[in-house]
């Protein structure tokens, strides 16, 4: 069987010597020892300041919303649902513009439409969609225009650069997922980067039930802080983490190189680098979908159309400015298997197989 994914293992002999530093501390959760470690060392891998680890990449979300004053969103139909569900959950007002035809992202001109149209959205929610960065610079003028915010859905964009920037130093706040299916992870877990240190300080006490130490309650929060048991796999994962980026980097841009005259795949931001976190074809239509994805299963390759549905089909009571080419996309994107565990070999054997699907 050649799975769609399989998440990293971390390495038991370094992990346990972790475990045992956690016994020893006696110190399990609220902001010790290795939090702190891996957060540093975060911050240098990924080149960002102001990286607050939290409990996983929907109270990411939350989280970020509420310390940047969000109220109301306009965001993206495609995309996994957590990007909208952590608005939804804490009663957002959220509204839908439609993707880019090219790069599967949200679209800006869409969203400045929607801004003219009538939105009220008070912060614009991007995702960089299967680690293709949005059009940023865009997106900031749009911003800029309409005295919005932006948060940017970077949980699939762990190690993506824009032109040898981290593709988290855009917006007012981008979110990872730590997910044990994401490239690095945590079991559970994700951060937030901010871009203003006021909001970092904010969000800090808003995950720690609104307490800030030293001072007591400031604000209503919740508890979303990672604990030493999280932090100690992510230390272990991220000694892994560049040849982990390069292997699934160079897989693919060869699945790419196979598959180039044989499928359309989303248009890559042209200065930014490959993480290899999906690695998603379109179809022509959702019967040549089924065609391909049943080859795939008739030779234990597992593939999942990724995302369905357009979640503007889920969240019907919800403003909609537009989502016709996330409807279209829907219903024709296949995810093929990526991951660290996956050789090469497998790699071509997925090409070959849907050559043949596709004849």
């Amino acid at each position: 069987m050649i799975t769609l994914n399989s998440p990293l293992k971390p390495n038991l002999k370094r992990l346990n010597h972790y475990l045992e530093m956690i016994n020893d501390n006696g110190w399990y959760t609220n902001f010790g020892p290795l939090h702190d470690e891996l957060t540093v060392r975060l911050e240098e891998d990924l080149g960002v300041k102001n990286l607050l680890l939290v409990s996983n990449g929907a109270a990411a979300l939350q989280v970020a919303g509420r310390a940047l004053g969000s109220k109301s969103i306009i965001s993206t139909p495609f995309s996994f649902i957590a990007t909208i569900s952590a608005f939804e959950w804490q009663k957002d007002t959220v509204s839908f513009a439609d993707i880019d035809r090219n790069s599967y992202n949200l679209s800006p001109s869409k969203v400045n439409k929607a801004f003219q149209q009538g939105c009220q959205a008070d912060t614009i929610v991007a995702t960089h969609v299967y680690g293709n960065p949005c059009d940023v610079g865009a997106f900031e003028r749009v911003a800029k225009a309409n005295k919005s915010k932006i948060i940017y859905d970077a949980a699939q964009a762990f190690g993506v650069k824009i032109n040898n920037k981290s593709v988290l130093s855009y917006g007012d706040a981008s979110i990872l997922s730590f997910h044990a299916t994401k490239i690095f992870h945590t079991g559970e877990g994700g951060a937030i980067v901010f871009k203003n240190a006021d909001n970092f300080e904010k969000a800090k006490e808003i995950i720690n039930f609104g307490i800030k130490k030293g001072m007591g309650i400031q604000r209503v929060g919740l508890n979303a802080k990672m604990s030493e048991y999280h932090a100690a796999v992510g230390l272990v994962n991220l000694d892994e983490i560049d040849k982990v980026l390069e292997h699934r980097a160079n897989l693919f841009h060869a699945y790419r190189q196979g598959l180039k005259d044989v499928v359309e795949m989303p248009v890559w931001h042209p200065e930014a680098n490959y993480n290899g976190a999906y690695m998603p074809i379109k179809l022509e239509s959702n019967e040549q979908l089924l065609k391909v994805s049943q080859m795939l299963a008739e030779n234990d390759i597992q593939s999942r159309a990724y995302f369905r549905p357009s979640l503007d089909d889920f969240f019907t009571d919800n403003e909609n400015y537009g989502s016709t080419n996330s409807h279209q996309l829907s219903g024709e994107v296949l995810c093929l298997p990526m991951h660290y565990h996956m050789l090469t070999h497998d790699m071509n054997f997925i090409v070959e197989k849907i050559k043949m699907a596709l004849k």
